[in-house]
């Protein structure tokens, strides 16, 4: 028992030890331990064989004094070693440790092989009592040390999502109504900051370089997490390195159309028809490095065919021009390109993604078309700097998704063409390093260089 003790009491002293260095690294010097006692000394009297008291009865209350002055002791040595402002790092030298009794001395009677009391018998509960104090006071202290270094419950104050294009466009109305939608269930206001500038770029650099808090997320589209990525060879950010997916939003589709003049009523018949005429055929796109440019680079891969390319200063002049029969087809957003398929000034032979869209339910996807396995798709998805504490990450993805499924959020997404998408920040990642090696595969076979 005796031993039991010394070990509990070295426990209790060890973890009194190791709390403070949550806050800083303890002790940095010497310590003294005072023994209020002459050397050699011991307690009681030795009359009656016994070194509790002259009788040899165990002076009452005596364990509980002792165990209450020695937890009254470790919590003011702790409380004084872990304030903040202790810097030194522990230990730095020589540490005292004070014995308050005689060398040599125990505590008890050795009467009848026992060192409890005099009569050899152990105080009922006496071990009980002993860890149970022990117990208490190594939680009282835990919770002193751990309390104040448990960050504040996210999120505390306002939070920024940058959208990284103008106000007014579609990722700019998505990601409004999602911040709504955040200030809602988190508690705290979400408010959209628009940094437009280099196609998206700026924003989303800013985003990357900001503190990884949970205070500042990036309303992130194809445009600044996936295409830069392959294009940009010197680009100020790593999409996979330098921000944190949270969650996806949602994916949008192209649909390939074509002039009225133009032979062709399906994508087979448009394939037949380009390999008839290499490089006679011509696209249009909004600009190089855009990702209806890569549409249609991707497309003469996997066909294997040639056409030959005509890049616009946006996507409405790209349209417009095969509207004009100046272009013969373009990889088109499905909801400029309704009006003109419903006049009858377009003609519709596939859509980009694995599945139809529900605005042009009529027109089959691509991959089933010819080209199996074709797919080109506009991710949308809610990014934070690289390094954000995981439990942040869950909250705001289990967030994003309820507010993604609301019936505003929904119809708005739909209505641009695009379908919800939901997943985890590991699904997102997975998507993302896909796309990236795929459309770096593309601009290298097609030799495509950054626009600037």
């Amino acid at each position: 028992m005796n031993h039991l003790f010394k070990a509990s009491i070295i426990v209790a002293l060890t973890s009194v030890a190791a709390l403070p260095a949550v806050a800083q690294t303890y002790p940095s010097k010497l310590i003294r331990f005072i023994v209020p006692f002459s050397p050699g000394g011991r307690i009681g009297s030795r009359r009656g064989g016994c070194i509790w008291g002259g009788d040899g009865a165990r002076p009452s209350g005596l364990w509980q004094g002792i165990l209450q002055r020695i937890a009254i002791a470790m919590v003011a040595l702790t409380s004084f070693f872990a304030l903040p402002v202790v810097a030194q790092t522990y230990p730095s030298k020589l540490i005292r440790f004070i014995v308050p009794f005689p060398p040599g001395g125990r505590t008890g009677s050795r009467r009848g092989g026992r060192i409890w009391g005099g009569d050899g018998v152990r105080p009922s509960g006496l071990w009980q009592g002993i860890l149970h104090r022990i117990a208490i006071a190594m939680v009282a202290l835990t919770s002193f040390f751990v309390l104040p270094v448990v960050a504040q419950t996210y999120p505390s104050k306002l939070i920024r999502f940058i959208v990284p294009f103008p106000p007014g466009g579609g990722t700019d109305i998505i990601g409004r109504l999602i911040a709504q939608k955040l200030t809602a269930a988190l508690g705290q206001q979400v408010i959209v900051d628009n940094r437009a500038g280099a196609a998206g770029r700026t924003g989303t650099e800013y985003v990357a370089r900001a503190a990884p808090d949970g205070y500042t997320l990036l309303m992130g589209t194809t445009t600044v997490i996936i295409t830069p990525a392959a294009l940009f060879p010197k680009l100020s950010y790593d999409p996979l390195k330098d921000l944190s997916p949270i969650s996806p939003i949602a994916s949008g589709s192209y649909v390939l159309v074509v002039h009225p003049s133009v032979p062709a009523r399906s994508v087979k018949e448009l394939i037949a028809l380009a390999k008839t005429r290499p490089g006679k055929l011509n696209f249009a796109s909004s600009g190089p490095g855009d990702t209806n440019h890569l549409s249609g680079e991707l497309f003469q891969i996997e066909a294997g065919i040639s056409m030959t390319h005509v890049p616009y200063k946006g996507a409405a002049p790209g349209t417009l021009s095969v509207i004009m029969g100046e272009t013969d087809l373009m990889f088109s957003n499905i909801v400029p390109a309704i009006p003109p398929v419903k006049a009858g000034q377009l003609r519709p032979l596939g859509i980009t993604t694995l599945k139809r869209s529900p605005l042009l339910p009529q027109v089959p996807t691509i991959a089933e078309s010819g080209l199996p396995g074709f797919e080109v798709q506009t991710l949308y998805a809610v990014m934070a700097p690289a390094g954000i504490p995981d439990d942040i990450v869950k909250r705001l993805n289990h967030a994003i998704a309820e507010s993604v499924q609301s019936p505003d959020i929904k119809q708005r997404i739909e209505a641009d063409g695009s379908q919800i998408v939901l997943g985890s920040p590991e699904d997102l990642r997975k998507t993302m390093v896909r796309e990236i090696a795929k459309w770096s595969l593309v601009i290298k076979r097609a030799g495509i260089k950054a626009p600037y």
